[in-house]
C-alpha cells in the first residue's frame, strides 16, 4: 500500500511530462491587436487571419519540429496599452516573437519595445512611414503592410484621371498614420496634377463621435472631390453623418479613400448606408469578378470555414502574412533567436494567396499594392462590392 500510495502520484506527473514539455517547447508569438471598440472590425479578422496561418502550420508540423502558439491580447487600439502587453507577453509569458497592432499609434509604440528587447516584430498592418523610416528602423522591426507613401502614390494616381477635378478636399485621422497619409497623397498629386489645388483638410481625432463640425466646414469651401483617410468604425460614423447633409452628392460621389474601405468588412458594418460610387480600396478584395489565383481562392475557402463566415474577410490575409512571414524566417535562421531570424529575414522572399513577398533589405518591408475600385451596389451581395479590382501602384515612389 505504502509503494502503491507514492507510485499513483509519480505515474501521474510522468504522464503529464510530455505534455508540459510539448507546450514549454511552442514558438511564442504575442500578438496585441484591438478585439474591443471601434477598430475590433478590421482586429478581429486579421487576428483570425493570425489564428488560421497558426492552425495551417501545425498541422503541417510546425517549423523546425516544434508548434506555434499565438498569445491574442486585446491592444483597445491604444499604444499604452499595446505596449504594456507587449511587455507583459515578453516578461510573463516568454514569448519569442511579437506580431500584430492595428494602427499608426500601435505599432510604432510596440516596436521600441521590440528594440529595447531584442526581439523581432512583424507589424500586419501599419503603413505609416514612421513604423521604418531612416529615423525609427531597428534590426527587430519588418512591416508586411503597404505604407502610406505607397498608397499615395495609389491613390493620387487614381485622383488625377478626374480630368474636371480641380479643387481637392482632405480628412484624415489626427495622428501619425493619418498625417503620413495625406502628406503622401499629396506629394504624389503634385507630381502628377500640379493644376490640382487643395482648398481644405480636416483633422478630426480618431475615434471621433460627431464629425459634423468637420463635414460642414470642408463642404462650404466647394471641393470638387476628397482624399479620405478615415476607416473602421470613423468611416461609418462619419458616413452616416455626411450622406443626410448631401456631402457624397455635392462631390458626385468622387471619393478616394485609401483606409480599405472596400473590405467586405466594412461594407457589412455599413450595409445600405455605403455611399456607392465611392473608390476604395483592400489588400483583399475576397470577392473577385474574373480570373482568380487558386491560392487565393483556397485561402478564402479556408478562412470562411475558420471562422464560419458566409464571405470572409479583406483584413485576414495581413496576418495570416505576419504569421508566414515569420516561419519562414524561423525556417531559414534554423532556429528561433530574434538575431538570427532577424538577419534572415532581409531580402527574404515568402508565398502569399495573393503573390510572392519579399523583405526590403533596407526599408525592412514589402512592397505591398493594394486593390482599388469602384464600389457598387450588386444583386448578389447585400452589401457595397468592389468592381474590377485594380492592383496599384506598379512600383514603390522613386522620389
Amino acid at each position: 500500500m505504502s509503494c502503491r500510495h507514492y507510485l499513483v502520484p509519480m505515474l501521474a506527473a510522468a504522464a503529464l511530462w510530455p505534455l508540459t514539455a510539448g507546450a514549454a517547447d511552442n514558438i511564442k508569438i504575442g500578438f496585441p491587436i484591438p478585439l474591443s471598440g471601434p477598430t475590433a472590425v478590421y482586429g478581429k479578422p486579421v487576428l483570425a487571419g493570425a489564428e488560421l496561418a497558426v492552425q495551417e502550420l501545425n498541422a503541417k508540423g510546425g517549423v523546425l519540429g516544434r508548434k506555434f502558439e499565438l498569445l491574442s491580447r486585446d491592444s483597445k487600439a491604444s499604444a499604452d496599452e499595446a505596449v504594456r502587453l507587449a511587455r507583459e507577453m515578453i516578461i510573463k509569458d516568454s514569448v519569442d516573437f511579437l506580431a500584430g497592432t492595428l494602427t499608426s499609434a500601435e505599432a510604432p509604440a510596440v516596436s521600441t519595445v521590440a528594440k529595447e528587447n531584442k526581439i523581432v516584430f512583424v507589424a500586419p498592418t501599419s503603413k505609416s512611414t514612421i513604423l521604418t523610416d531612416e529615423k525609427h528602423i531597428h534590426p527587430y522591426i519588418f512591416r508586411v503592410a503597404s505604407n502610406t507613401d505607397v498608397e499615395g502614390l495609389a491613390g493620387a494616381t487614381l485622383m488625377a484621371r478626374w480630368k474636371e477635378v480641380k479643387k481637392v478636399a482632405t480628412i484624415a485621422p489626427d495622428y501619425a498614420y493619418g498625417r503620413d497619409s495625406i502628406a503622401g497623397f499629396i506629394e504624389a498629386l503634385k507630381k502628377q496634377r500640379p493644376d490640382i489645388q487643395i482648398v481644405d483638410q480636416q483633422w478630426p481625432k480618431l475615434g471621433e463621435a460627431d464629425f459634423t463640425p468637420f463635414i460642414t466646414a470642408q463642404m462650404s469651401t466647394q471641393p470638387d472631390a476628397v482624399y479620405c483617410s478615415l476607416f473602421a468604425g470613423d468611416f461609418v460614423t462619419f458616413t452616416k453623418s455626411a450622406t443626410p447633409r448631401g456631402y457624397f452628392k455635392a462631390i458626385n460621389n468622387r471619393m478616394v479613400d485609401p483606409a480599405e474601405i472596400g473590405t467586405p468588412d466594412l461594407a457589412q458594418a455599413l450595409g445600405d448606408d455605403y455611399p456607392y460610387g465611392v473608390i476604395g480600396d483592400a489588400y483583399d478584395p475576397v470577392i473577385w469578378h474574373g480570373t482568380e489565383p487558386p491560392e487565393h481562392k483556397k485561402f478564402i475557402d479556408d478562412l470562411k470555414k475558420f471562422t464560419n463566415s458566409q464571405y470572409g474577410s479583406g483584413w485576414s490575409i495581413v496576418g495570416y502574412q505576419a504569421i508566414y512571414a515569420l516561419a519562414e524566417g524561423i525556417k531559414k535562421a534554423g532556429n528561433t533567436k530574434s538575431d538570427a531570424v532577424s538577419k534572415a529575414m532581409l531580402g527574404m522572399s515568402f508565398d502569399t494567396p495573393v503573390g510572392k513577398r519579399s523583405f526590403s533589405e533596407k526599408s525592412h518591408e514589402t512592397f505591398a499594392p493594394e486593390y482599388w475600385g469602384v464600389m457598387v451596389k450588386d444583386p448578389n451581395h447585400p452589401f457595397a462590392i468592389m468592381k474590377d479590382p485594380e492592383l496599384l501602384p506598379a512600383s514603390f515612389p522613386t522620389y
